[in-house]
């Protein structure tokens, strides 16, 4: 396993914790803008991941892809990406 899928992985790994004490803090009704921070923390995290597994497809894949001459699939991959990103 490379270093960014390790960096990738241990950011979802502390996003998973953070999201099981998110539910526990619901669970025992603490206080609405401790669990909301709590959540943006967890989203900051999950971007993170996101951000690395894309860098690493962009530097890998889609590398590959235009070296063996089959890049317009990949482009069209990111492309779903990014309007995901901008529309929502």
């Amino acid at each position: 396993m490379n270093d960014e899928k390790r960096k990738s992985l241990q950011s979802l790994k502390t996003a998973k914790g953070q999201i099981e004490g998110i539910i526990k803090m619901i669970e025992e009704d603490r206080y609405c803008i401790d669990i909301s921070n709590q959540i943006f923390a967890a989203q900051s995290l999950l971007k993170k991941a996101n951000l690395i597994i894309l860098e690493n497809h962009l530097s890998h894949c889609v590398k590959d892809a235009f070296i063996n001459g089959n890049g317009d699939e990949k482009i069209n991959e990111i492309m779903k990406v990014l309007d995901k990103v901008i529309t929502r």
